[in-house]
């Protein structure tokens, strides 16, 4: 009669730790996207997964000052470059995933009725200095989107 006790405790212990893990496997999110490693030069990166409560960004892997953000559907994050590392939680935890935004360096020439001007059409600010000729007129923080008009020729360098 104890063997057979024996063998009834063993298969309910069985069946209840499959049911726990089939219920742990359950409630971690699932994380979709960004994939990890992930690069771009476009600072807005979409945000993809289910089963979570909150989105946390950091600069460092150990997350010690995290940026929280309330989980919704197609959640869409403007970063500046930089290497960031981000999980989701809710019931549990998820994987940790990085992502790299690298820096983009462009100045864009548009004509207008009065000359031209130069716009940042990077991601990050610039410094640009402004000639008439050959004499310096100006130099100029342009940030992202900004515009500089009033010389005939433009030059331009990271602001970092």
């Amino acid at each position: 009669m104890k063997e057979h006790i024996w063998k009834f405790d063993l298969i309910i212990i069985l069946v209840s730790v499959f049911v726990l893990m089939g219920v742990v496997g359950y409630a971690r999110p699932l994380v979709i996207a960004p994939i990890d490693e992930y690069v771009s030069i476009d600072g807005e990166v979409l945000f993809s997964f289910e089963r979570a409560e909150v989105l946390l960004i950091d600069d460092n892997m150990d997350f010690t000052t995290p940026k929280e953000y309330a989980v919704e559907d197609g959640l869409e994050i403007d970063l500046d470059p930089g290497i960031y590392y981000w999980k989701v939680s809710g019931v549990l935890g998820s994987e940790v995933r990085s992502l790299t935004i690298e820096s983009r360096v462009e100045l864009a020439l548009i004509e207008s009725d009065e000359g031209f001007s130069v716009v940042n059409a990077g991601n990050v600010r610039l410094n640009v200095d402004v000639y008439d000729g050959d004499e310096l007129v100006s130099k100029k923080k342009l940030g992202v989107g900004d515009e500089v008009a009033g010389g005939d020729k433009y030059v331009g360098g990271y602001d970092g």
